[in-house]
């Protein structure tokens, strides 16, 4: 493993100042980042087991139902966890959390009208395999309100957090549907100034994966910051 990690690609993220997301003006620094070499506290970073999660956590449509099954439409999620270079992030926790399908947080500060659904809590976790690969089934989130402008609504979205294998790769981001026309009027997305930086946080239908009868299937590759090691034809060395 390299000693350090590539640099982040900035014309990929948006702007910390981003006035038509209003929130963004009084949270977002005052003065230029500063870049630091990485250090041991950034190149590694935590390890977990699947001991230590739940049969049901990545099972959000049955691991908050208590007297029947949540309302909505039930889907699945799935994806591949890769770094910069295509390898595999393996053994990473992804944890997701989202609304119900009436575009409501279970969250004592959410005050939106549409109603708390009983047997749905909306977040769950799970780690990705010796290929990166994740899934979990879900029901779809609804668009909600939200206070920014008069009527701005934010498109149906999903939390994602990432762990990587090192401090320094920890991602959150959100998942949008594709198709979905709010998507280009939310400000939060059209802080983004880099198109195909938003197209990759738009999931894609994906019938091949989807359960007869039951659920949709919707495919969502991340990709977390590689190590800077030496590349041999396109490989890691070493590596197959």
């Amino acid at each position: 493993m390299s000693s350090e990690l590539y640099q982040r690609n900035r014309d990929r993220h948006p702007p910390a100042y981003s006035p038509e997301y209003k929130s963004s003006v009084l949270r977002s620094p005052r003065n230029a980042p500063i870049s630091l070499q990485n250090s041991l506290s950034e190149i590694t970073g935590p390890v977990f087991s699947s001991s230590e999660l739940g049969p049901l956590d990545n099972d959000l449509i049955l691991n908050y139902a208590k007297q029947g099954m949540p309302i909505g439409e039930r889907i699945i999620v799935h994806g591949y966890v890769r770094d910069e270079n295509g390898q595999p992030v393996r053994n990473t926790l992804v944890e997701v959390w989202q609304a119900n399908a009436g575009g409501r947080y279970r969250h004592k500060k959410d005050q939106y009208l549409a109603p708390i659904d009983p047997n749905f809590g909306g977040c769950g976790r799970m780690l990705t395999d010796d290929k990166g690969y994740y899934v979990f089934r879900t029901i779809k989130p609804g668009p909600y309100p939200w206070r920014n402008r008069v009527n701005d609504w934010r498109p149906a979205h999903i939390h994602f957090s990432l762990s990587g294998d090192a401090f320094a790769q920890r991602l959150i981001t959100q998942m949008y549907f594709e198709g979905d026309p709010l998507i280009a009027q939310c400000p939060i997305v059209r802080s983004i100034n880099n198109d195909d930086a938003v197209r990759s946080l738009i999931s894609v239908l994906d019938k091949s994966a989807s359960v007869q009868l039951d659920s949709l299937a919707y495919r969502f590759d991340l990709v977390l910051r590689g190590h800077r090691a030496t590349l041999f034809e396109n490989r890691l060395q070493g590596k197959a």
